[in-house]
């Protein structure tokens, strides 16, 4: 059942290397050519929207009214930091004292421990009952499955340096 071997085929150097340089000199234009953002067309206004027509004149401050406002920024923004700090306070008190109750809780009666880590099914109520389906909608025809697809392609131009 021997069959005779294949005979190798001759690899020229040159051509192997050629094929080598080839592939470095794609990828070195490739690295030279930035990439090109694709336009997102939801950041562009449309020019309709942008006819200059103002309902009202734009308010000049004086210096002292930008001050003012700029203080009253700071302090409310300080206000707004000390608050949330209470509040993150009382939640990890609140949480502490939980925590130390429930070993406590483990020391004096395992059951009732078990109980109290027991998920309660009666604490948010969800009720699943509702309509399988939506009615019909009077006179509405299905579509045929055909549209128009009107999405943008957008290609890659390469420049020449």
């Amino acid at each position: 059942m021997a069959e005779p071997m294949k005979k190798k085929k001759r690899v020229d150097p040159k051509k192997d290397q050629a094929v080598r340089d080839r592939l470095k000199k794609k990828l070195r234009r490739m690295e030279r050519a930035a990439q090109e953002l694709v336009p997102i067309e939801d950041f562009i206004t449309p020019v309709r929207y942008t006819d200059g027509d103002r309902k009202r004149a734009a308010v000049t401050l004086s210096e002292e009214e930008e001050e003012r406002r700029a203080h009253l920024m700071k302090l409310w923004a300080a206000y707004k930091q000390k608050e949330h700090e209470a509040e993150r306070a009382t939640v990890r008190a609140l949480l502490a004292s939980q925590e130390e109750a429930l070993r406590e809780l483990l020391l004096e009666a395992p059951a009732l421990h078990r109980a109290a880590l027991a998920r309660d099914p009666h604490l948010f109520p969800f009720d699943r009952e509702g309509p399988r389906h939506s009615p019909p909608i009077p006179g509405y025809e299905a579509p045929e499955g055909k549209y128009k697809d009107v999405t943008r392609v957008y290609t890659q131009v390469e420049t020449k340096r």
